[in-house]
């Protein structure tokens, strides 16, 4: 199975943007569904409006060996800068009528992979309400995963061997969550000069009557 994760961004663009992004991330499911890939949306940051984002983070996959071709010509298709024409639905006698929104996409693969291996756990003290039998008892279980140096610590039980599975569970939510974020700022830190794109770089031209 391949899969690839995709972000669309506004960067620094206006409000007209953050609508953009928003609609192209429905065009995007839309065809990927249409072309018989898998796409689900992981992650959006919401725009100030309503029906806006300022980001979107999609995951799409290719279930069979037929469906990788499909899948690589799918996001050579959407992978950089797209243009979108249409009047500001905000503001009515704006003149611009052009609006750009980025695309990145990442191997799933390529990324940092979850290995329990690469955690580390200890042992320590509960603190907190449960007498003194909690005090003295090492059954808190604290996790720190090495590569990121994310750490969670798990004390809900009285088990150690519940408090080390709790803590494995939140460790690897948040390492997915933190890789995440990696990706955004990533993605968001190429786009800080978004006024400085050039219109005649767009690999799709979207025009838009509304």
């Amino acid at each position: 199975m391949s899969k690839s994760i995709i972000q669309v961004t506004s960067g620094r663009g206006p409000e007209e943007c953050t609508r953009v992004v928003a609609r192209v991330v429905e065009i995007m499911m839309k065809e990927a569904r249409q072309q018989g890939l898998e796409i689900a949306l992981l992650e959006s940051k919401k725009g100030s409006l309503k029906g806006t984002m300022l980001s979107a983070m999609l995951l799409v996959k290719a279930t069979t060996p037929a469906n990788k071709g499909i899948l690589n010509t799918f996001i050579e298709g959407w992978r950089g800068t797209i243009q979108w024409i249409a009047q500001s639905p905000y503001r009515k006698f704006h003149k611009r009528k052009n609006w750009f929104v980025g695309v990145e996409v990442y191997d799933v693969h390529q990324q940092v992979k979850w290995d329990i291996k690469d955690v580390k756990l200890e042992s320590c003290r509960s603190s907190g309400p449960g007498g003194q039998h909690v005090n003295k008892v090492e059954t808190a279980v604290r996790g720190t995963h090495l590569p990121s140096g994310i750490q969670v610590l798990a004390m809900d039980s009285r088990s150690q061997l519940q408090n080390k599975q709790l803590c494995l569970e939140r460790l690897a939510a948040k390492f997915t969550a933190w890789q995440l974020e990696q990706l955004v700022a990533r993605q968001q830190d190429q786009w800080q000069e978004h006024n400085e794109l050039e219109r005649g770089s767009a690999v799709r031209v979207i025009t838009d009557k509304l």
